[in-house]
């Protein structure tokens, strides 16, 4: 079983001791970062809605973005990401045979590195994957992702001889995958809020829900989809009655906080 969940906006750049390993389209990741740095700061603003503060940090970290950047400029991108997803994963916590596991099967998706692995080494960056980033394979980040990805994911399904890809990304994200190129099992859980007998998802919950399901999937070395039936992070429970093949749901009180 494989799954994969969004980046963050947020990062920790906090320094990590562990091994890093070498993103697979670190060259895209290149290629991608020189286009971005012809931008101007207007341009950037428009790219990504940003501020001027932003703008200025995203434009000045393109302008540094490296080929081969120095042990001291790259964090692993597990744990270099910090958004809700990302506390809900809590990589920081893994263990080591737990983290290994999790770099065979967990993947997370970026609109700059295409896929990384947990511990790919990262340079900091902010670039969404809806970005409409102009680049000689088409108007936006989804025409330039779309079929290296799925191919990607089917070649690490073949790796790991796993069946199922289990979507815990969000739809900005996984819409750059191509389903139909995809020949894994495709299940995408849905974490809903049950407020006054109302199911509704909550993104700000959902987010941190998806990443908790990461963690429950490498913490129990997962194969079989009817192991994802019994996650209940959070006070989540399944609820079959609302539930299909593709897409599980999973139901808990709603908690304003």
């Amino acid at each position: 079983m494989l799954v994969v969940i969004s980046p963050a906006k947020k990062l920790d750049w906090a320094v990590r001791d562990v091994a890093e390993t070498q993103p697979d389209f670190q060259d895209d990741a290149i290629r991608l970062a020189r286009t971005a740095r012809n931008l101007t700061l207007g341009d950037l603003k428009k790219l990504m809605d940003l501020s001027d503060d932003l703008a200025r940090l995203n434009r000045d970290r393109f302008r540094a973005f490296a080929d081969a950047p120095a042990a001291d400029v790259t964090r692993p991108a597990a744990l270099a990401f910090a958004g809700d997803t990302y506390q809900g994963l809590e990589a920081g916590s893994l263990d080591a045979e737990e983290m290994a596991w999790a770099q065979d099967h967990l993947r997370i998706l970026s609109g700059l590195y295409g896929v990384l692995r947990p511990l790919d080494a990262m340079q900091p960056y902010r670039l969404e994957m809806g970005s409409r980033l102009k680049t000689r394979l088409g108007k936006n980040l989804y025409e330039y992702w779309r079929d290296q990805l799925s191919k990607a994911l089917n070649v690490q399904g073949e790796a790991t001889n796993s069946q199922v890809l289990v979507n815990c990304a969000s739809q900005e994200y996984f819409g750059a995958v191509a389903p139909k190129a995809l020949k894994l099992k495709l299940i995408t859980p849905v974490f809903m809020e049950d407020k006054d007998g109302q199911p509704k998802v909550v993104s700000f919950f959902a987010k941190r829900a998806r990443g908790a399901m990461a963690r429950y999937i490498i913490q129990n070395r997962l194969r079989d989809p009817e192991g994802l039936f019994e996650f209940d992070s959070g006070g989540y429970a399944y609820q079959p009655k609302l539930s299909t093949p593709e897409k599980p749901v999973f139901l808990r009180p709603y908690a304003n906080k």
